[in-house]
């Protein structure tokens, strides 16, 4: 059976062939969110059953391939579909396409997804900039015998949020009148959504909003050492619990949907001005 190093190797010889290396970012779109990948101009689209020992999406909503192009005048790589632990993969399979764009020697990462608002100031549409979670997941991706060509063993989490990506994001915003709110995610396991009682737990110990994906890629790209920026849109409102409604996968895409202009035109301007 081959390692983890091994499978990166070879994953890595596979993509190198058709995309270029260095991009200046890598984009991981969450439920919904796919609208951007149709932005990418000269895009090249590659199945994830093509790459080896890349997962399959299986989740209503995520393509399920790699886009490869241009954006804003920069180059990009882009996931049409991630992978979440509620699918059956392990974190370390969930995060085994961030491994590939360190490979790729990906400059900067951003990572989107869809999630409940904890924090009751924000509303349905809501785009916020993560600056911190917290993990209650039941599986971490660093679990197992550490390869330092990989990175540390115990890889320190206080700046895994880029404090200069969020300032590049705070420009973005501006230029567009738009206000972004900062806030702590919390990662569950799924796939069921959280009862009550969790929501009203989470909002006591700190997080603003709460979803399935996102935090096992944080982790990863920290170990990798890859700047990344986390943009979270909100599907739902879950706090108070007055103010709870019950959620089908249709609402949050529909949601998504509805939001994803403004998500993808916050993308746009924030990857028109890195390195400014």
């Amino acid at each position: 059976m081959k390692n983890l190093f091994e499978k990166i190797t070879e994953a890595h010889g596979f993509l190198s062939a058709k995309v270029p290396d260095s991009p200046d970012v890598a984009i991981i779109l969450g439920t919904g969110l796919g609208a951007l990948a149709e932005r990418i101009e000269s895009p090249m689209r590659i199945p994830y059953k093509e790459i080896p020992h890349f997962p399959v999406s299986t989740v209503e909503s995520h393509k399920g391939e790699l886009v490869a192009g241009k954006l804003r005048g920069k180059s990009v790589i882009a996931m049409s579909g991630r992978f979440h632990y509620y699918e059956g993969y392990s974190s370390q399979e969930i995060t085994f396409p961030v491994r590939i764009f360190d490979a790729l020697n990906v400059k900067n990462l951003i990572i989107s997804n869809a999630s409940g608002g904890i924090n009751p100031h924000y509303y349905a549409g809501q785009v916020v900039a993560l600056n911190d979670h917290i993990n209650l997941m039941p599986d971490h991706p660093l679990r197992g015998i550490n390869d330092d060509r990989l990175g540390l063993r115990f890889p320190d989490m206080k700046h895994a949020y880029s404090r200069k990506l969020l300032q590049v994001a705070d420009r973005a915003a501006e230029s567009m009148g738009y206000v972004l709110k900062k806030g702590v995610y919390v990662g569950f396991q799924g796939p069921s959504l959280e009862t009550p009682s969790e929501y009203k737990f989470l909002n006591i110990i700190g997080g603003d909003l709460v979803g399935m994906s996102t935090v096992p890629e944080v982790i990863v790209a920290k170990h990798c050492e890859i700047p990344t920026l986390v943009l979270s849109l909100v599907s739902n409102m879950c706090y108070p619990i007055q103010n709870i409604k019950e959620t089908s996968l249709e609402d949050v895409i529909e949601v998504t949907k509805n939001s994803s202009p403004v998500f993808c035109d916050l993308v746009e301007n924030i990857i028109s001005i890195l390195d400014d």
